[in-house]
């Protein structure tokens, strides 16, 4: 994190470990305050690698899951790098500025902040001859999630225009500063991703805790978990096929365009094969934490894992609110236990979109 961010959300009550703002304060209420009022988040769990230059689309264009061609200043989207055996190594958001005839054509992928430079390293081996530079700007480009009833009317009245449609993106800078650097991306029918600089972050913090309240990153996660947005991490890493953990369903995976690393082990599940695993919304009742990763078991998998934690958070109530893969099967006839067959058991939840 960029010390002067930092030292900026210190002096705001932030609670700061190793990197990752966890709270302002108490944890607890920050999650009352996501489930039931506006806030403002300081996406410090995200980082971001900037793709850009002359070749910049066509590369992106023949690794990742996605039709990038889409990917405009107007336009946002999720996508995955895969494995050549067509497992997930990495899960993004993806958004561009400008505008589209700029010879720079920058793109901007946000992950995890513990896979940037992993996923940095993997995508330069495939640069090549081409004419790309590819950008940890994690210190410099700083994201805001802006969630909860209202959030739409208080983005309008704070900078003039929010996005419309699904994964919608606006530039706003001629009403935070003279320089198109601000932008909004539209994630939910009341969340929201604001990007802008360090320069220009704390004005806009203060305009926005106006009306909103500031919460930790895992307020963000439990938001995120209950849009079923999956996020890949170093433990779940080479574990799922886009489609186990529901990528398609968020339009994070294009099947009419060309080859990219694992696109035919993908082609194949979606044409030839039958998907035996789907990412579910759960909850459980537990003291510990559950953890990316772990493995979920139910009666009539005979001692093998029936499924796996993708993603958790704290939820509001108490417990515990996850995303897991899990066999179809097993969600539909079994009850699913975390880590043994003697461990919580998942209740599971409705999703925001349907599962086919």
């Amino acid at each position: 994190m960029n010390s002067i961010w930092q030292d900026y959300l210190r002096e705001q009550g932030a609670e700061i470990q190793d990197g990752i703002v966890r709270y302002f304060g108490a944890g607890q209420g920050e999650l009352a305050a996501a489930q039931d009022g506006m806030v403002l988040c300081y996406l410090s769990q995200l980082g971001v690698l900037k793709v850009s230059g002359e070749d910049a689309e066509t590369f992106l264009q023949n690794l990742l899951s996605s039709d990038v061609r889409e990917v405009t200043p107007w336009h946002a989207q999720f996508s995955s790098l895969n494995s050549p055996k067509g497992r997930m190594l990495a899960s993004f958001l993806i958004w561009r500025k400008g505008v589209l005839d700029d010879a720079d054509k920058a793109f901007f992928l946000q992950l995890p902040l513990s896979l940037c430079a992993d996923i940095q390293q993997r995508l330069s081996k495939y640069i090549l001859r081409s004419k790309v530079k590819i950008e940890d700007v994690s210190d410099q480009q700083i994201s805001f999630g802006w969630a909860g009833e209202g959030s739409e009317e208080q983005l309008r009245e704070y900078l003039g225009s929010v996005p419309v449609e699904p994964w919608g993106a606006e530039e706003v800078g001629n009403r935070v500063s003279e320089h198109n650097d601000t932008g909004v991306i539209r994630l939910g029918e009341q969340r929201f991703q604001i990007n802008t600089t360090i320069e220009h972050a704390p004005a806009l913090w203060q305009k926005l805790i106006v009306a909103g309240r500031p919460v930790g990153s895992p307020c963000w996660d439990w938001l995120t978990i209950h849009d079923g947005i999956p996020v890949i991490l170093p433990a779940t890493q080479e574990q799922f096929v886009p489609q186990m953990a529901n990528m398609e369903l968020i339009g994070a995976v294009n099947f009419k365009k060309g080859c990219y690393p694992g696109q035919e082990i993908v082609a194949r599940m979606q044409y030839l094969g039958k998907l035996k695993r789907r990412m579910y919304l759960a909850h459980i009742e537990s003291d510990a934490p559950p953890q990316p990763g772990d493995e979920l078991y139910s009666a009539d998998m005979e001692g093998q894992a029936s499924g796996m934690v993708v993603n958790a958070s704290s939820a509001p109530d108490g417990g515990y609110d996850m995303l897991a893969v899990v066999q179809i099967s097993s969600h539909k006839d079994q009850t699913v236990h975390w880590k043994s067959l003697q461990g919580a058991a998942l209740r599971f939840m409705r999703l925001p979109y349907p599962i086919y």
